[in-house]
């Protein structure tokens, strides 16, 4: 099943980046395995997939342990990081989605070994119930980060609403595409930000026509799983 199901949605991405003329290549597929336990995602490792995410720094940690034979795994923190946990999880990834906040980026610089890369959160929407900053901010904040050396701000990220249209899909992810250029084109060298973390199972291929480069996906991989 997850076989069928990882081929259909390689398929959707191909048709996504054909409808754009954009290259499949262009675009990485993560696993988010917060649903499934350590086994299911050992099969996914064993399929050849190499990114995963977890939104939790608990089941990180016990999925990157249970995984510890697949060490080309790339390790993706996709949810809401509270600084009390900074210290646990930082050098435990290699991608993280979801820096809102420079008390945060001040954590993440004072507990990273490395230089970490980063997405920052943006609410396109202002929905009260998600996190990330107003589009208006974006710019100032990442321009405050010069100081932090163990950030590198590779792209943004965002939600979309919940069973939102086609055309407000469109809408928010076009946003998020048009503020990627806006930061990529400051030409910080810390925040070079070609790249944009969006779309879901549910809205992946509109995310992908209107610029994804990294798409994380769950509950289509795991359908009948």
């Amino acid at each position: 099943m997850l076989v069928d199901n990882i081929e259909k949605i390689n398929q959707d991405i191909q048709l996504a980046c054909q409808k754009a003329a954009r290259s499949d290549n262009d675009i990485t597929m993560i696993a988010v395995t917060k649903s499934v336990e350590k086994d299911i995602a050992k099969e996914l490792a064993e399929l050849g997939i190499e990114n995963m995410a977890e939104n939790r720094v608990d089941k990180l940690l016990e999925k990157k342990i249970a995984l510890k034979n697949f060490p080309s795994i790339k390790w993706h923190l996709i949810g809401n990081l509270q600084r009390r946990k900074v210290k646990s999880i930082i050098n435990e990834i290699d991608y993280f989605h979801a820096l809102d906040s420079l008390k945060l980026a001040e954590e993440i610089q004072k507990r990273a070994e490395k230089q970490l890369a980063c997405f920052v959160e943006v609410n396109v929407t202002g929905e009260e119930s998600k996190h990330g900053l107003n589009s208006d901010d974006v710019i100032a904040f990442i321009q405050q980060l010069a100081a932090f050396d163990k950030i590198k701000v590779v792209g943004l990220m965002t939600m979309a609403p919940l069973n939102a249209s086609e055309q407000v899909l469109h809408e928010v992810f076009s946003k998020l595409k048009k503020l990627q250029l806006a930061v990529n084109n400051q030409h910080l060298s810390y925040a070079p930000c070609t790249e944009l973390s969006m779309g879901m199972s549910n809205d992946f291929s509109i995310a992908i026509e209107e610029g994804a480069t990294f798409v994380r996906i769950g509950t289509a991989i795991f359908r009948g799983a």
